[in-house]
C-alpha cells in the first residue's frame, strides 16, 4: 500500500472513512476566534460524512502474519508532560489534527501541550484528550519516517483512555468522533472525582501479597470511620507483582501505613484526582455510553485488544458495550500483553512501538516479557527523536 491517505484503515478520519488530512481540508484550516464554543456531535458528523474509500473494503480483508506484523502501543492518562508535541509539528497532519481538535474541544489543545500550565494539562478532562492526539500525532510521525512500519501492522492496544486512539488508528472510530467521546468521558470522570475524595495508589508487592486482602481490610477501616459502602479495589493490573489501587483515600492512606503488614515493598500515590476504573466512576458511565450510541462503530482493520477482558474486540456492538465498561472495570494490562505476544515457542516476536508522550508501556512490557520488549522501540513527541531502527 502506498502512503497513508490510500489506506483508510490507518487512522480513519472523522468517521472512519478516508483519511485524516480529508478530514481536516473539510474542516477548513482557520483557527476558530477565542469565543467560539465547542461544535456539538451533530455538526462533526454533519461535517465529516463522505463515501468509503475504494481501497477500505480490500484492507479490511487483508491478513498478514504475525511474524512479519508490527504492534503498536497507545499511552494512556499520566503520561502527558508540558512541551510535548513540540516535536511533531513538522510532519504532514499534525498541525491539521490540532486544527480539528481545537473546533472540537472548543479550546487550543496545541498550546495547553505545548506551553502549561501544567496544572491545567494534568487536570482529567484535559490529559485525556491530550494524550489521544499527542499519540495519533505520533503515528504520523512514524508513518513519515517508517511507513512500513504502520503499514504491517497487525495489533494495536491502549491502555486506558489510549484504547480509543488504538480504536481509531484500527479504523474502528472516526478521529473527531472518538475525540469527541474522549472529552465527554474526560469531563464526567472529572466530575465524579470530585464528588468523592478519593484517589490511585501504586503498588510493588512480594510474592506473598494479597491484594484482594488488603483491599478487604481497608474497607473495613473505612466503614469504621464511618464511610458508607467504601471502595478500595485493584483498578490496574501492571505486571507480575505490580498493581494500582483505587478508592476512598482513607483506605489508601490506611494500606501505606500498614505496607509492610500486606507484603507491600513500594507504594506511590499517583498524581490523579479520582477513583478511576472503580464503581466510584459511575457517574461518567452514562454520559459517555450516550455518546457512544451516537457514533457510527466500525469492526477493527487489525486486532485491538480490550482492557476489560484482555481479548480482541470481535465487533462494532463489543466495543461499545466495553469503553462504556471499561470505564468502571480494572485495566487488565498484563492480561493483555500476555494476549498479544502469546505464540508458539521459537517464533520471533514482533516489532513494537510505543506511540505517543512517556516510555511507561515499555517499562511495563520489559517486566510482563522480556524476549517482546527486546524488540521494543519508541516514537516519542519530542523534537530531537530520531527515527526508530527496526
Amino acid at each position: 500500500m502506498g502512503g497513508w491517505a490510500a489506506a483508510p484503515w490507518r487512522l480513519g478520519g472523522c468517521s472512519g472513512r478516508g483519511g485524516l488530512r480529508g478530514a481536516a481540508r473539510r474542516w477548513g484550516s482557520s483557527r476558530p476566534g477565542a469565543g467560539d464554543q465547542a461544535a456539538t456531535l451533530s455538526d462533526l458528523l454533519q461535517s465529516s460524512v463522505e463515501a468509503e474509500e475504494p481501497g477500505a473494503a480490500a484492507a479490511r480483508r487483508e491478513r498478514r502474519c504475525p511474524r512479519e506484523g508490527t504492534v503498536l502501543l497507545f499511552p494512556g492518562q499520566g503520561s502527558q508532560f508540558v512541551g510535548m508535541c513540540r516535536g511533531l509539528q513538522q510532519f504532514p497532519g499534525v498541525r491539521d489534527m490540532y486544527r480539528l481538535a481545537e473546533k472540537v474541544l472548543g479550546y487550543d489543545l496545541l498550546s495547553l501541550c505545548l506551553e502549561g500550565p501544567r496544572d491545567a494539562l494534568d487536570r482529567t478532562q484535559h490529559c485525556q484528550p491530550a494524550v489521544f492526539v499527542a499519540s495519533l500525532a505520533a503515528v504520523e510521525k512514524l508513518n513519515h519516517l517508517q511507513p512500513e512500519v504502520v503499514e504491517r501492522c497487525v495489533a494495536a492496544a491502549g491502555y486506558s483512555v489510549g484504547e480509543f486512539a488504538a480504536l481509531v488508528f484500527a479504523g474502528a472510530l472516526g478521529f473527531a468522533e472518538a475525540l469527541y467521546a474522549v472529552k465527554v468521558r474526560a469531563e464526567a470522570m472529572q466530575r465524579a472525582s470530585e464528588v468523592v475524595p478519593s484517589g490511585m495508589l501504586s503498588v510493588v508487592g512480594r510474592r506473598e501479597a494479597n491484594y484482594k486482602f488488603a483491599c478487604l481490610e481497608a474497607r473495613k477501616h473505612c466503614e469504621s470511620l464511618g464511610i458508607e459502602n467504601p471502595v478500595c479495589t485493584v483498578s490496574n493490573y501492571l505486571f507480575p507483582d505490580s498493581r494500582v489501587i483505587a478508592g476512598h483515600l482513607q483506605a489508601l492512606e490506611f494500606l501505606q501505613e500498614n505496607a509492610r503488614k500486606y507484603y507491600f515493598k513500594r507504594t506511590k500515590m499517583l498524581p490523579v484526582s479520582g477513583a478511576f476504573h472503580t464503581r466510584l466512576m459511575e457517574p461518567a458511565v452514562e454520559p459517555l455510553a450516550e455518546v457512544l450510541k451516537s457514533i457510527e462503530i466500525q469492526k477493527p482493520l487489525l486486532c485491538v485488544y480490550s482492557n476489560v477482558d484482555g481479548k480482541k474486540y470481535m465487533h462494532s456492538k463489543h466495543i461499545q458495550k466495553l469503553l462504556v465498561k471499561q470505564v468502571v472495570s480494572p485495566v487488565l494490562w498484563e492480561q493483555t500483553m500476555h494476549s498479544v505476544y502469546e505464540r508458539k515457542q521459537g517464533t520471533e516476536f514482533p516489532y513494537t512501538y510505543e506511540v505517543g508522550p512517556g516510555n511507561q508501556l515499555g517499562a511495563i512490557l520489559k517486566q510482563c516479557n522480556l524476549k517482546a520488549w527486546k524488540q521494543y522501540k519508541h516514537v516519542d513527541a519530542l523534537e530531537d527523536e530520531e527515527a526508530a531502527e527496526t
